[in-house]
């Protein structure tokens, strides 16, 4: 990778089964994912041509796919398997995934979201 490219997928949101509660495993609740990737852009942009891109949209069908598939419980699974599947699909040296999750007024505490953020690889 040179210097500090980054290409990024913003506001993705993905429905999906995630939580520990019971019911919350027979609810889909909403994700939003925040994804930079360090790429060179420097032969995309020389040749003007989409094939040396990074595909946006691959990257956030992958998301999606890993998200709803997994069924996860804990949001920092979701999120480390997101990295994962995008290091080893996409040709990126690094990536840093957020995502956030709004979660019900439970008890004394009121409605708030929790927020999970990770990086992998180099950059």
């Amino acid at each position: 990778m040179t210097g500090g490219d980054t290409v990024s997928v913003r506001d993705l949101r993905v429905s999906a089964v995630i939580g520990v509660h019971d019911w919350e495993r027979s609810i889909e609740q909403v994700l939003t994912f925040a994804i930079d990737m360090a790429v060179d852009v420097a032969r995309a942009a020389a040749r003007d041509d989409v094939a040396d891109a990074v595909d946006y949209s691959a990257v956030a069908a992958a998301v999606t796919s890993v998200v709803r598939e997994g069924k996860f419980q804990l949001i920092e699974t979701a999120v480390s398997h997101v990295a994962e599947r995008i290091l080893a699909s996409f040709r990126v040296g690094w990536v840093r995934v957020e995502v956030a999750k709004p979660i019900a007024a439970a008890g004394e505490t009121g409605p708030y979201t929790a927020v999970i953020a990770i990086e992998r690889g180099h950059r």
